[in-house]
């Protein structure tokens, strides 16, 4: 059974980091400016953030952590997404 830890952590990279990829790229939606701009803005910066998502999950100790990691860093652009994504 070691190989669930390595499955947990291949899904937490996948899934993991394209979701918060993609609400990065929404959140970016949220900032001053215009709405094209805004829409390349937020396609550049996921990809960026999507390979340090990778990175970080294989980089923990634990498939917990890697995990925890990717949640910690959606709250907060899940709350930006959500408080001023409506203007959008």
């Amino acid at each position: 059974m070691k190989a669930v830890p390595l499955i947990l952590r291949i899904v937490a990279a996948m899934f993991g980091g394209y979701a918060l990829a993609a609400l990065t790229s929404v959140t970016m939606l949220a900032l001053p400016m215009d709405k094209p701009q805004a829409v390349l803005t937020g396609m550049l910066s996921s990809f960026i953030v999507y390979v340090c998502a990778v990175i970080w999950v294989f980089a923990v100790r634990s498939a917990r952590r890697a995990w925890l990691g990717l949640i910690v860093a959606a709250v907060p652009l899940l709350a930006a997404w959500t408080v001023w994504g409506g203007r959008a």
